[in-house]
């Protein structure tokens, strides 16, 4: 992704890095195993900039009817419904190691989680690389108070396991404002990103505005709506201005920030700190439009790819959300590519390890085996037909296997 594509291009790994790469006759030292990949496109690792991994045991997408109100509504039920003692927690971590189990499966060697706690057992110590944003969400000046508390620990607890962490004020409407100081602050002090969920449905802009619609309706169903006075919120404006004071922030989703010329305005000027990450199956479905991809990079905002969950998804592809983008106009096979590795990676601040092929970098890449004679690359990437040979994170092998692929295992002599 630094450059143009490498023909009979080459690669070498040595203890999980790369150290050299370039096209044609490949030097490599004495007794070196070679795999010669002869039909095989090799990219970076992709990065998936936005999911919840807790919910990647679920089968078939919730029902979208009714918006995004109606949906979380839905996950709400769910959620509550798996809740409960050691079976509930274990059942989330299986679902989590499903979930990075799949990411891997489809060529991502680095994920942005949106965590609702810590899974019993901790994280994989294998798979794809992790950041972790360890999520808080609150109506009342209480209960987000303690919400951020419990995320801020989470976070400090992370760190302090060596695991790349990150804060995550849910959404506008679902946040009481009293708390973004003390989330940014906290974000500062541990020196990790934010993330947060922003202008993702025409109803959020009606709760903001007049603290009613559907949200409004789901609040009360839920029995969380302040009384009497209801809760203080953010604009979406506001809240990017609270994200850009972080280290850097990712705004996820960002659906109707079109008909918010100051939070647009904001996120502009903050685009050195950051970024966007679209999920464009997830939009289409919840909110009947994709995101205006146009309209970020005609701004110069990085732009990124997530896939959000399974809940709203059937599977956890980033390349299947690429094709979204590609086959509605919006980018080019290249831009959709650049987003779901330099600039996602950018999003998640893993732009030194992730993101790209270059000596010096952790070996993170996968191997697709083409079944299309297109002349351009981006496109057979692209292609639904490609398949999946090999995923490697460090250079070892997470997802598929080296073995059918042309010398594998061979060992050149002097």
């Amino acid at each position: 992704m630094l450059g143009p594509p490498l023909a009979g291009g080459w690669v070498r790994i040595a203890r999980g890095r790369i150290v050299a790469l370039g096209r044609d006759v490949a030097p490599h030292p004495v007794n070196a195993a070679v795999i010669d990949a002869a039909d095989a496109i090799v990219i970076p690792g992709l990065v998936n900039a936005h999911t919840h991994l807790e919910f990647s045991d679920v089968q078939a997408p919730l029902e979208a009817a009714g918006g995004l109100p109606a949906w979380i509504g839905r996950v709400v039920a769910m959620r509550r419904g798996r809740e409960g003692g050691a079976v509930g927690a274990e059942r989330v971590a299986v679902a989590i190691r499903r979930g990075l189990e799949e990411s891997a499966a489809h060529g991502v060697t680095a994920v942005g989680e949106i965590a609702t706690g810590l899974p019993c057992g901790g994280y994989p110590a294998v798979g794809p690389r992790l950041r972790v944003f360890r999520e808080a969400l609150g109506l009342s000046r209480e209960a987000a108070a303690a919400a951020v508390a419990a995320a801020v620990r989470d976070a400090a607890r992370l760190r302090a396991s060596g695991m790349a962490a990150g804060l995550s004020p849910h959404a506008p409407y679902s946040v009481a404002g009293a708390v973004a100081g003390r989330l940014t602050a906290a974000a500062r002090r541990l020196d990790v990103p934010l993330a947060m969920h922003v202008a993702e449905s025409e109803a959020e802009a009606d709760l903001l505005r007049a603290g009613t619609g559907s949200f409004r309706e789901l609040f009360d169903r839920l029995g969380v709506w302040p009384e009497p006075a209801g809760p203080a919120l953010l604009p979406a404006a506001e809240w990017i201005s609270r994200l850009a004071r972080g280290p850097r922030g990712l705004v996820v989703h960002g659906t109707h920030l079109g008909d918010d010329p100051e939070a647009c305005a904001r996120l502009a000027r903050h685009r050195d700190r950051l970024a966007v990450a679209v999920c464009p199956r997830t939009t289409l479905a919840l909110s009947q439009r994709l995101p205006p991809v146009a309209l970020f990079r005609a701004a110069g905002i990085r732009v990124a790819i997530g896939t959000d969950s399974r809940a709203s998804t059937p599977d956890l592809s980033v390349l299947a959300e690429c094709r979204v983008l590609v086959e509605a106009g919006l980018v080019t096979p290249t831009e959709a590519l650049r987003m779901a590795t330099v600039h996602a990676a950018w999003a998640l601040g893993f732009e030194r390890s992730c993101g790209t092929l270059a000596p010096g970098r952790p070996a993170d890449l996968a191997i697709l085996g083409p079944s299309t004679t297109a002349t351009d690359p981006y496109e057979a990437i692209l292609d639904p037909a490609t398949r999946l040979t090999a995923t490697l994170r460090a250079g070892r092998v997470i997802a598929g296997s080296l073995e059918g692929l042309g010398g594998a295992g061979r060992r050149d002599k002097a």
